[in-house]
Formats: C-alpha cells, structure tokens, sequence
C-alpha cells in the first residue's frame, strides 16, 4: 500500500525546549513513510536526498528505529520496514470493533466453508484488508491483512461504490486501472454493476482483479453507516461448484450477523450450519 505524507519541516537548528523531539519524531516518521512507498530497501544516501535530510541525521533515525525494529537493514547495508511495525499495526487492527465483532464469525464461516473469508473496510480513502480467516482449501487467496485492494475490480470496491461511495478517495474511485482481461474499466459498464449491487446488497467479481479467483461480498452497517464489507474468496470453478447463490446467501447472513454484533451486546449464537 502506497502512503504519502506531507508535513512542514522543523527549523534546523532549533534549540527551544520542546521543539528538538517533535522535530526528531516528525523526520523519523517521515523515514518510515518513505520506506513503507519506496518498494524496496533504499541506503541512507537515497533517503537522505528524497527526504531533503542530512546523511548524519538519516542514519542516527535509521539507528534508532532498527533497535526497536521498526526498520530492518539487509547484507548491503539498505533498509526497509521492519516487523515491528506489523506488530504495531496488527495491534491497532486487534482494537477495531468490527473486527472484534467479525473475528468468530470470519473463522466459522472459513472453516466450515473451505475457503477464504475476508474484513475490508475504508481507511483514508483507500480499502483496507482488517482481517482474514483462511480456508482448508489448498489455494491461499491474496491479499494479506493490512494491504489495500482496488476500486473497480473487487466485489468490495462495487459495495462501496454502491453504498458509501464518499469513504473512497476520488482519485481512485477514477482510475479504474486494468488488472485482466475481465476488469471493468469502462464507466458505464461498472456503473450497471454498481446499480446490480445497490438493488442486491451482493456483490461479486469473476476473474476481474486475480485470474482464477472469484469474489462475493455483502455489506456490514453500523446504525446507516457502512461500517466494512465481508467478503468470500474462491477459486471461480469451486465458486460455481459450490453454487454462487448459496454462497451469496451465507455471505450476506455472515455480515447481518456483524452487523447485529456491532450493534451492542448480542446474544447471537454461532452460526451451526448454513443460512436457511
């Protein structure tokens, strides 16, 4: 996922009490966004221009963040985000209501499906990955929680299309980027999908972000709000085996079971079998 930052720059040489620590956090801060949108380890030199920062101030942040792992440094001497900040982000996804709420019913609903099921909510304009339960089946679908998916080629992005369109950034709702020969780039063409899904409160994608992988996914409300969107992913011929209208019919109960779930205390028992 691409982030970018944009934040006024502390005074160099600054002394004033106060002023020194928010500076120094601020530039490593900066660090970190930078490493997490570079798409690959970069050196000190590269990081230090892109950022407009001394070498010397470059790798005493750098020297920081790698003793608390927040940054990790390969056999040539490059850097690149450390697994300390999955822990810190899985520890803010672990705090999310609606993924405490889905949780139970995510894993359940894999298990006794056979296939992945997957939370995806907007973050900043962008849809985010919150939680995944994976199946029993061999394939293991993409992508991973904490990642961002598309717009206009996902059963989520139609949902939000559809039911809360401004939680998107517009930039993206826009580009409409080709991913197979199935993606919907046209506008008309997804805007029929998008009207489809608003009448159903099912949506699906066949082949249109990942070859061979097919999606439908129904949405989680808190009061009117679209509070994420449960998703099942499949291998499309095992979608069909299993029969797409079933399917849709327990993904829309997985997420009405959420939304009760997020509504307040519930006495909801897990779910025992498939939806009637």
């Amino acid at each position: 996922m691409e982030l970018t930052k944009s934040r006024p720059r502390g005074t160099s040489g600054s002394r004033a009490t106060g002023a020194e620590p928010l500076g120094t956090v601020d530039k490593a801060i900066d660090v970190l966004f930078h490493l997490h949108g570079a798409g690959g380890p970069e050196g000190v030199t590269a990081i230090g221009r892109t950022l407009s920062m001394p070498k010397s101030s470059v790798h005493r942040l750098l020297a920081a963040l790698l003793r608390r792992g927040l940054v990790e440094r390969d056999d040539r001497g490059r850097y690149r985000p450390g697994v300390g900040l999955v822990a810190l982000g899985l520890g803010v996804l672990e705090r999310e209501p609606v993924v405490v709420a889905a949780r139970p019913i995510l894993e359940q609903c894999a298990e006794e499906v056979g296939e992945t099921f997957f939370l995806v909510a907007a973050r900043a304009g962008a849809l985010v990955v919150l939680d995944k339960a994976e199946g029993t089946g061999f394939l293991r679908a993409a992508p991973r929680v904490g990642s961002t998916v598309p717009v206009n080629a996902t059963a989520v992005g139609k949902l939000y299309l559809a039911f809360s369109p401004g939680d998107l950034d517009a930039h993206a709702v826009e580009e409409r980027a080709r991913f197979t020969d199935r993606t919907l780039v046209d506008a008309v063409a997804l805007a029929r999908d998008v009207e489809a899904v608003s009448e159903s409160g099912v949506a699906r994608n066949c082949d249109e972000w990942i070859p061979g992988l097919s999606v439908l996914a129904a949405p989680v409300w808190l009061g009117e709000r679209l509070a994420a969107a449960v998703a099942l992913a499949a291998p499309s011929p095992r979608l069909h085996e299993l029969g797409e209208q079933a399917l849709a019919q327990r993904v829309r109960a997985a997420a009405a079971r959420i939304t009760r779930r997020l509504s307040g205390p519930s006495s909801d028992p897990i779910f025992a079998g498939p939806p009637a």
